[in-house]
């Protein structure tokens, strides 16, 4: 009898093409599954970024016993939600596997199935309101990168089915092996934060007048500066005051959660990608001293520098 593990991805035309590619490279990586990308259709379709893919088999055809079930999310995925047929297979498929994932959005078509009721569950951060709302029978954690609520797993969005990835792969075939793949695939094999964790420059928009867009240029681009109000207000040509109600009216963040939000990044990057000190960074990211750049690092990611590091590399874990 084989030892592999058969994995489903249910895909849908307009799916995010890294919730069906990236959870599968994982796999394919620890080369202990078999991987079907399955569709409602046996038609090629087009993913999100116009990424062709080939089905290797209608829904309806699928047999057999499955391993893991696993929903794609992303646009196309959201409309699958209300299909009947789409809820009508699911329901059925997880009936004969050993476990029920999704990525993404996916989970509004495990919500839309039933198989969410009663269970703890995450989604991308910008629908975990509208999970909620349409499922009340879900208890819904917005800032987990993924949930395990007995045999149903639940991931946030897009990268984070890679997360979720990892650690079924650590699940089946121990921490050892998920940590190769992690190395292989230059990614964490436990993230650490939530989903609050993603870059300042995303979190907050572009500034509409072009005074403080140049500010916003400044401070990403001189981080160890002095990006104090008043000195960020003098290079907009502006009071302190007025400054900071501009600032904090267009982009939503004050001027100083903006720039501590700019020094965690910068400093997260230096982290990730070099061997450099913990005090050499702190100095040189704005922070001034550790203790500075630890407390932020907890505000911003729940998490210090040196527990950042060492999970993001494990082999600097011994000498941390």
């Amino acid at each position: 009898m084989s030892s592999r593990r058969r994995v489903v991805i249910a895909a849908f035309p307009e799916c995010m093409s890294l919730d069906v590619v990236g959870p599968a490279e994982v796999f394919a990586t620890a080369g202990a599954y078999d991987v079907e990308v399955v569709a409602p259709d046996p038609d090629p379709f087009f993913m999100s970024n116009g990424m062709q893919v080939v089905p290797h088999a209608a829904m309806a055809d699928v047999r057999g016993q499955i391993d893991t079930l696993m929903i794609a999310g992303g646009e196309g995925t959201r409309r699958m939600a209300t299909e009947p047929r789409v809820l009508e297979w699911t329901r059925a498929a997880a009936k004969r596997s050993r476990r029920v994932t999704s990525v993404c959005s996916g989970a509004f078509v495990l919500g839309a199935a039933g198989l969410l009721d009663g269970r703890r569950a995450t989604t991308h951060w910008a629908w975990c309101d509208t999970l909620a709302q349409l499922y009340p029978d879900v208890e819904v954690e917005r800032d987990s990168i993924f949930v395990v609520d007995g045999d149903v797993y639940t991931s946030a969005g897009v990268t984070a089915g890679m997360d979720l990835a990892l650690a079924l792969v650590e699940e089946d075939l121990g921490a050892d092996v998920a940590r190769e793949v992690a190395q292989q695939l230059v990614v964490f094999l436990r993230r650490p934060g939530g989903q609050s964790q993603f870059s300042a420059q995303i979190a907050a928009p572009p500034a509409e007048r072009e005074p403080l867009r140049e500010v916003q240029a400044y401070i990403a681009g001189n981080v160890a500066a002095d990006l104090s109000v008043p000195a960020l207000a003098e290079r907009a040509a502006m009071s302190p005051r007025n400054f900071a109600r501009a600032f904090r009216r267009e982009t939503g963040m004050t001027p100083a959660a903006y720039v501590e939000s700019v020094r965690v990044e910068q400093a997260r990057i230096a982290l990730e990608g070099s061997d450099a000190q913990v005090e050499s960074i702190a100095r040189h990211c704005g922070f001034g001293t550790v203790e500075t750049m630890r407390r932020a690092f907890h505000r911003r990611l729940g998490v210090g520098p040196a527990a950042y590091r060492s999970r993001f590399r494990p082999s600097l874990e011994d000498v941390a």
